[in-house]
C-alpha cells in the first residue's frame, strides 16, 4: 500500500488585504447601501433645485407676461406712438437694466427701449429668448425676454435681467456636486469601516477554524459578549464543536480500548502457538503453526499503527523537539533495508548534506521507515530506491524515489486514508495504515506530504516549513 492520508493543504495564494476587503460580501453590502442613499440624496437636492431655482425662473417668467400684458393694454389705448412713449418711459425708470425692452422695425432698428442693437438668436416656438447683453461696464449680463411682432412688421422685445437666478442656479448645482461628492465620499469612508469591522470577526471565525482543521479540536471561537448575531454564531459553533469534540473522544476512546482488548488476547494467542510448536512433532503441524503465527504476528502489527496513529493525532505522544542531523537519519535508514535491498537486486542509494531540522527523531524514524519499506515492497527486482535531502526556496525537503509502478493521478488523494490499499498492492503483505502514519507524523511537524510521479515509479516528498522544524 501507498499512503493513506493527505495533509491539507490551502494550494491557493492568499489574497491582499485589500482585495479581500473589496471582495467581502459585507463591503458590497455597504457599496449597495451607499449607492442607494447617494441616488436618495440626488433626488433630495433635485427637488430642492426645482423647488428654488425653478421657482425662480417660473417667476422670472411670469413677471415678464405681466409688463408683456401691461404693453398690451397699453398698445391697444394709445397705439404705437403710445407704446413707444410707454416703454421709453420705463426704460429711463429703470437705472439698473433689471427690466429689458426693446421696439424696433421690421428690420431691426432700435426705435425705443433700453437694448443697443437687436439679440442675433432665434426665439423658441413660444417666442422666448435666453442671451446676453453688455451693460456699461463691459460686463456680460445674462437674460430672458418674450418677442412679439406687432402691427405693420414692428418687433417688440420685453425681459428680464436673470443674474441673480443663475447665481443660485449655479450655486445649487455646486452644493448638489459637494452633497453628492460627500455623500459618496462618507458612505464609502463608512462601508469601508463597516466591513473592516466585521471583516475582523469573521476573520477570528475563520482563525479558529483552521485551527480546529489543524487538528487542534480544544479551540474555541471566542465571544466578545456583546450578544449581537456574531456572538450568537460564536455560542452555536462553540457548542457544536463540543459535541463533536465529545464524540470524536468517544470514537477515540472506543478504538483504542478495541485495540487494546484484541492486542492482549492475540498476543496470548501467539504465546500459546509457539509453546504448541515447540511441543509438535510433525512437519504438518509445524507449517500450520507458523502460519497462524504470522496472522497474530500481523494482526498486532496492524493493531500497534492504528495505536500509534491515534496516539500521534490525538496528541497523546509528547513530541520530543530535538535537532535532528537529516544526513544521519537517511544512512541509519537505508542501512536498516540495505541488506534487504542487495538480496532483490535493487539499488539503495541514500545521499543528504548536513542539514539540520527540530523535530521528533523517533518518529521521523518512523516515518521514513514505512516510506523506504514501501519503496523496495513495490520496487521490482533490478530496480533502483533513491533517499535524498534538499534545500530549496527556503524549505527543506525529504525525497524517497522508486522505480515501482507508481500511484495513478485520481488515487493520489485518497492514498494517505486509512486501510486505502490499491487493488494491485492487495496481495502484498501489509494493513494499509504505514503512510497513515507518515501523514500523521507530517502534521506534527508541520511538514507537507507530496505523491508525485517518478516516470517511472513514485516520488514521495516531505516538505518541511521555514518557520517551525527548520532550524539550518
Amino acid at each position: 500500500m501507498r499512503a493513506e492520508r493527505l495533509p491539507a493543504t490551502d494550494s491557493a495564494s492568499p489574497r491582499p488585504p485589500a482585495l479581500r476587503l473589496w471582495r467581502s460580501s459585507t463591503f458590497q453590502f455597504a457599496a449597495l447601501y451607499m449607492a442607494i442613499f447617494a441616488a436618495s440624496v440626488l433626488i433630495l437636492l433635485g427637488l430642492v433645485y426645482w423647488t428654488t431655482a425653478g421657482f425662480m425662473a417660473r417667476q422670472t417668467d411670469d413677471t415678464i407676461e405681466i409688463e408683456i400684458a401691461g404693453l398690451e393694454e397699453q398698445y391697444r389705448q394709445r397705439g404705437l406712438g403710445g407704446l413707444a412713449d410707454v416703454i421709453s418711459d420705463r426704460a429711463r425708470t429703470d437705472p439698473d437694466g433689471s427690466s429689458i425692452y426693446l421696439f424696433a422695425t421690421p428690420d431691426y432698428r432700435p426705435l425705443a427701449g433700453n437694448l443697443d442693437e437687436w439679440p442675433s438668436l432665434t426665439a423658441d416656438v413660444e417666442g422666448w429668448l435666453d442671451f446676453s447683453r453688455t451693460d456699461a461696464g463691459g460686463n456680460e449680463i445674462p437674460a430672458r425676454a418674450r418677442l412679439f411682432l406687432l402691427r405693420g412688421g414692428l418687433h417688440l422685445l420685453v425681459g428680464r435681467d436673470i443674474r441673480e437666478l443663475v447665481r443660485t442656479e449655479a450655486l445649487i448645482r455646486r452644493g448638489i456636486i459637494w452633497g453628492l461628492g460627500l455623500s459618496v465620499a462618507l458612505g464609502l469612508l463608512g462601508g469601508l469601516l463597516m466591513s473592516r469591522r466585521m471583516n475582523q470577526r469573521i476573520e477570528v471565525i475563520n482563525k479558529a477554524s483552521r485551527d480546529i482543521m489543524a487538528g487542534d479540536l480544544s479551540r474555541r471561537i471566542p465571544e466578545r459578549g456583546t450578544g449581537d448575531e456574531f456572538d450568537e454564531l460564536s455560542g452555536q459553533l462553540n457548542s457544536m464543536l463540543d459535541r463533536i469534540e465529545d464524540l470524536m473522544q468517544g470514537v477515540r476512546h472506543v478504538a483504542d480500548n478495541v485495540a487494546h482488548d484484541l492486542r492482549t488476547p492475540l498476543t496470548r494467542m501467539r504465546t500459546r502457538l509457539e509453546m504448541l510448536r515447540a511441543r509438535t512433532a510433525t512437519q504438518t503441524s509445524d507449517a500450520e503453526v507458523e502460519d497462524c503465527i504470522a496472522d497474530a504476528d500481523q494482526l498486532l502489527a496492524t493493531f500497534n499503527a492504528l495505536l500509534r496513529i491515534a496516539r500521534i493525532e490525538s496528541g497523546g505522544r509528547t513530541l520530543r523537539s530535538n535537532n535532528v542531523a537529516l544526513n544521519r537519519l537517511i544512512r541509519d535508514v537505508a542501512d536498516m533495508y540495505q541488506a534487504l535491498a542487495e538480496d532483490r537486486d535493487i539499488e539503495l542509494v541514500a545521499e543528504a548534506p548536513e542539514l539540520v531540522i527540530q523535530g521528533d527523531r523517533d518518529l521521523l524514524f518512523q516515518a521514513l521507515i514505512n516510506l523506504v519499506d514501501n519503496a523496495v515492497k513495490y520496487t521490482p527486482d533490478g530496480g533502483s530506491v533513491q533517499l535524498g535531502v534538499v534545500k530549496e526556496d527556503g524549505q527543506i525537503c525529504v525525497e524517497v524515489r522508486d522505480t515501482g509502478p507508481g500511484i495513478p493521478d485520481e488515487y493520489k488523494s485518497r492514498v494517505a486514508r486509512r486501510f486505502f490499499r490499491l487493488d494491485d498492492s492487495r496481495s502484498q503483505p501489509g494493513s494499509g495504515l504505514g503512510l497513515s502514519l507518515v501523514a500523521a507524523v507530517a502534521d506534527q511537524h508541520q511538514a507537507r506530504l507530496e505523491f508525485a510521479d517518478g516516470d517511472p515509479g513514485l516520488i514521495v516528498r516531505l516538505h518541511f516549513p521555514t518557520t517551525g522544524p527548520l532550524l539550518a
